[in-house]
């Protein structure tokens, strides 16, 4: 076992600050960190180290890090990347804790570069000293003032202090971030980006701001990941903390996961993994910088309901109707209020349609009075645990923001604790105090029940405690996996050891077995060259169906045999497999493959046209249980066939499931030994009478399955 790493307290909170390289001239990146560290109000102590100058920016510099009096927490190298192994070294002599690399030119260029970052991250190791970057722009901490960047960010605003944490891969997205955020009126806590993370990396730096008892909501930017144990363990965190994590995750297509590579060195997973890790913990996937800061912004409120009842109030009808489709869409229930509460607001305002959506219509300014009681109304006795009110351009009014201010905050004081989202354009002066009485403010409504939808997604995380149930334990005595891929019929008999249920059939080595085995399993039946070398026996001519009689399986057996030979002279050939029509099910495929990052995942669609043209599959980090298989199920949009779309009997989706999960703990059981496994197509028959797999592959790790 490793020992553990030191914290990164020394980062965030450190005493004293030098800066290696720094310059006189602000304006140039040595500079600017410098300026920044003595500029803003930290309290700190900062060195300035510069060989050639005994003064840099009116104070006294030292030539070498090694001249400074004093422990140093946290040093900053402002050098060119051929000086900066020196720099890290006399960082690790002097026995400073913490070191933040701004230089690029290393993994992100070329092997030179990745070899001399794996001789700095060696000698932090040894030296017990945490690394940040290096192609990185800094970290601060907007309490104690500690700005150790070169962001020029600061130039046209400083932050404010607040309770959002930003962890970003890439700098200038970092400090983009933080501007939008300080544009949008929101104070940060922590911030920091990490670059090519030769030491210190993204889950680090996350799992640092979840316990930071100053941070209650974190944005992230991620490329890629390493380390998936540290990933997983930082976002479990911050579930036990309920704190959200909103995060930017690129590289979704292949040009965009080569930039990333080239941008900071990362491996970068399968999107669809990704995708799939985040749900399992939680976290709200933004798809782009104002998704982001959106729905951090929404996050800060503290408000997440958990029942998705979502009651919508509007001075227009047209946009309480807009507001009803995204919430179908964004799966949020509109109920229809209760009969008490109709009559309630009926009674105030008796030109309203009071159903829900609550159709105010604009007569209701006149009397802004009769918004806070409509408002009353809804959180008293609508049934609902979320509301979102459309204003239209009530936010751009002072007069009419005047008068609903009051209003509504007497309202708010009587329900301080249920999510109220206005939709409104407005000026945000005219708003502020309608925010610090605990309101969100958005201006589209569309993306406030986007926003509601989120809310609500992370309240079921967070009743959850992020528990779910176990996956399903593994049967005793499973064959090993082999050395070698084996053929359809051993696959099968692995996976059929391993819980997963497989369509009965015979090897036949003969025609006269493959009679006998027909005239055993029932007419008709199918007939399949059996070949280790073969992986698509229907492109060779392997495959018959709707074999009727014992004479016509001998006949078929011969045929198989000479096609194959002739399309695949050089395949081993070991037989024909014998198995009955089965005519009732819907085809689905169920596959694992290693991702680089983390490891087995287990791909689920439906066959044919769904998983070839349009794609439509959903995957998993294996092991799981079989809850999470039901919703993988769910998730792929032809799963209407199996739930009996169009007149078609129910499939038995509850068998289905539990062989997705036991494939998931069969995969994760094998770990890296395991490449893939294809099963395809896994057949799932009607409801009551289970599935079973009609064609199975699995390939070692290493060993390649035949040609196709």
């Amino acid at each position: 076992m490793t020992a553990p790493q030191p914290s990164l307290h020394p980062l965030f909170y450190p005493r004293s600050v030098a800066v290696i390289g720094a310059s006189s001239d602000p304006k140039k990146i040595s500079g600017r960190t410098l300026r920044n560290l003595i500029s803003y109000g930290y309290a700190g102590t900062v060195h300035a180290v510069n060989s050639r100058h005994p003064e840099v920016q009116g104070r006294a510099a030292v030539a070498s890090l090694r001249d400074v009096p004093g422990p140093v927490d946290m040093a900053a190298i402002v050098v060119p990347a051929a000086a900066v192994p020196a720099a890290v070294r006399d960082c690790a002599d002097k026995g400073v804790k913490s070191v933040v690399i701004f230089s690029a030119g290393f993994a992100e260029v070329d092997a030179a570069g990745r070899a001399a970052q794996a001789g700095i991250a060696a000698l932090a190791r040894e030296a017990g000293m945490r690394v940040v970057g290096p192609n990185c722009m800094g970290a601060f901490n907007v309490r104690t003032s500690m700005f150790c960047t070169f962001s020029s960010s600061f130039d046209h605003g400083m932050p404010q202090p607040g309770r959002i944490g930003i962890v970003s891969q890439s700098g200038a997205f970092g400090a983009h971030c933080f501007v939008g955020t300080r544009e949008r009126g929101l104070g940060l806590s922590l911030w920091v980006t990490t670059g090519n993370e030769c030491d210190v990396d993204f889950a680090e730096c996350l799992e640092f701001l979840v316990q930071d008892p100053d941070t209650d909501v974190i944005l992230g930017y991620m490329e890629g990941c390493r380390d998936k144990d540290k990933l997983v363990r930082a976002l479990e965190a911050a579930t036990a903390a309920r704190k959200p994590v909103v995060m930017l995750k690129v590289g979704r297509s292949e040009l965009g996961a080569r930039a990333a590579a080239s941008h900071t060195a990362s491996l970068v997973g399968s999107d669809a993994v990704y995708t799939a890790l985040f749900r399992r913990h939680g976290v709200f996937r933004a798809r782009g910088i104002s998704d982001l800061i959106d729905i951090g912004y929404a996050c800060t409120a503290g408000k997440f309901p958990t029942q998705g009842k979502l009651g919508l109030v509007s001075i227009s009808g047209g946009v309480g109707v807009l507001m009803a489709d995204e919430a179908a869409d964004a799966g949020l229930d509109v109920p229809t209020l209760p009969q008490a509460a109709q009559d309630e607001l009926k009674r105030i305002i008796p030109y309203a349609a009071v159903s829900n959506p609550v159709d105010t219509t604009a007569q209701v300014l006149n009397r802004i009075e009769l918004i806070g009681e409509n408002l009353r109304i809804m959180l008293q006795a609508g049934g609902c645990d979320s509301v979102v009110m459309f204003l239209s351009t009530v936010g751009m009014n002072p007069v009419m923001m005047e008068n609903l201010g009051g209003v509504l905050h007497r309202v708010r004081e009587r329900f301080p604790d249920t999510l109220v989202v206005i939709t409104t354009l407005m000026h945000r002066e005219l708003v502020k105090p309608l925010e610090e009485s605990g309101y969100l403010l958005i201006e589209d409504p569309s993306r406030a029940i986007e926003v509601v939808a989120a809310l609500v997604s992370y309240g079921r995380h967070f009743a959850r405690g992020g528990r779910r149930p176990a996956p399903p334990a593994l049967p005793a005595g499973l064959p090993p996996l082999p050395a070698t891929a084996p053929g359809e019929h051993e696959a099968k008999r692995i996976l059929a050891a391993a819980g997963i249920p497989v369509a009965p059939e015979r090897l036949a080595r003969s025609p006269e077995q493959a009679g006998q085995a027909g005239a055993a399993l029932g007419f008709p039946v199918a007939m399949k060259i059996h070949s280790r070398d073969i992986r698509h026996k229907s492109e060779v001519g392997g495959v018959l169906l709707n074999v009727g009689s014992r004479e016509e399986a001998e006949a078929g057996y011969r045929a198989l045999l000479e096609r194959v030979r002739k399309a695949a002279p050089a395949a081993a050939l070991d037989g024909v497999l014998v198995a009955p029509m089965i005519r009732d099910g819907v085809e689905t495929i169920l596959g694992v493959h290693r991702d680089e990052v983390f490891g087995p995942v287990v791909m689920f669609g439906l066959g044919g046209i769904f998983v070839e043209v349009l794609k439509d599959v959903t995957v998993r980090v294996a092991p799981f249980s079989v809850e999470e298989a039901r919703e993988m199920i769910r998730e792929v949009q032809g799963f209407p066939l199996l739930d009996g779309a169009r007149g078609r009997p129910r499939c038995d989706v509850e068998a289905l499931a539990q062989a997705l999960a036991r494939l998931s703990v069969y995969a994760a059981a094998q770990g890296d030994r395991l490449d893939s496994i294809d099963v395809n197509p896994f057949l799932v028959l009607p409801a009551g009478q289970g599935g079973c797999a009609v064609d199975a592959l699995i390939v070692p790790r290493g060993r390649a399955a035949g040609p196709d």
